[in-house]
Formats: structure tokens, C-alpha cells, sequence
């Protein structure tokens, strides 16, 4: 694999409410309301890049003056296929997966999600329901569809 030389070599955070619907470079928008960071992808290609914050997906560490993210970004799906790391706000190379190797990744994230929400205990049905209809306006306020997100 080669190696792809990234653009950013850090990233300013910036804590919003909702994320912009234009991003700026070099920028790691972060929203606690909706529990997710983006960013343009910082190989340059201008990709947005978004980073839920979740027990199973990304946390996000703030030590009062820089942001880390854990796991690494992995732009699989990108033509970029970029891969780093965010750390104390710095980008650091993480090197090209395989297809071998992605499809593993992805396949442990799988399993550890199922088991993660196998294990964990059952609440209400009104928290349940409200974490999916969260994750649903999330997801249609990415898509441009701001009205389905304001109604709940």
C-alpha cells in the first residue's frame, strides 16, 4: 500500500450546537447535543468525516485544551482511503488497511456493538426509544431533512 501524505497535520476544535452545513478545513466541529464530531477529511479531498460519539463507535476525549479521538479514522470509504489518528488535536498517519484487514475491522466493530448492547441491561422503553428517534434526527439532519430533526 502506498502511503498517502495528509493535508492537516492538526485540527483546532471548535464546540458547536448544530454542526454548519459548510465546514472549514482544519476544523473538528464537535456537538455534545447531538453526540457527534465531523470534520473534512484531512487528506484534503474534502470529504466530511463524521465521528459519532457512542460506547461503541468513537469517544472523544477533551483535556480543557485539546480534543482526542479513539478509535482511529479509517476513511474506508473515501477514494482517499486515508487512515490517522487524532491526538491532543495532532493528525497522525495510522498507514493503508487492506481489504483483508478492513473487512476485519468491520466485522469486530459488528461484534462488539451486538454485544455490547446484548449485554447491556433494559431500561424503559421510553429511553430506548428515545436514543434511536436521537440517533434518527442525527442522522436525517446529516441529510439535509433539518425539519424531521426539530419536530422531536
Amino acid at each position: 500500500m502506498e502511503s498517502l501524505v495528509l493535508k492537516h497535520t492538526h485540527l483546532a476544535h471548535k464546540f458547536v450546537r448544530s454542526i454548519p452545513k459548510q465546514l472549514e478545513p482544519g476544523i473538528l466541529y464537535v456537538s455534545m447535543e447531538y453526540a457527534t464530531a465531523i470534520h473534512s477529511c484531512c487528506c484534503g479531498c474534502g470529504n466530511q468525516v463524521v465521528t459519532p460519539i457512542t460506547p461503541t463507535d468513537w469517544q472523544l476525549m477533551f483535556d480543557g485544551d485539546s480534543i482526542s479521538l479513539s478509535p482511529s479514522i479509517g476513511n474506508w470509504g473515501f477514494k482517499c482511503r486515508s487512515h490517522y489518528f487524532i491526538r491532543k488535536g495532532m493528525i497522525v498517519e495510522a498507514g493503508q488497511w487492506d481489504k483483508k484487514t478492513i473487512t476485519a475491522g468491520r466485522d469486530n466493530d459488528k461484534h462488539n456493538k451486538a454485544h455490547y448492547y446484548q449485554a447491556k441491561p433494559k431500561g424503559d422503553d421510553n429511553t430506548y426509544s428515545h436514543r434511536v428517534g436521537l440517533f434518527k434526527r442525527v442522522w436525517h439532519w446529516f441529510l439535509g431533512k433539518r425539519e424531521f430533526a426539530k419536530k422531536r
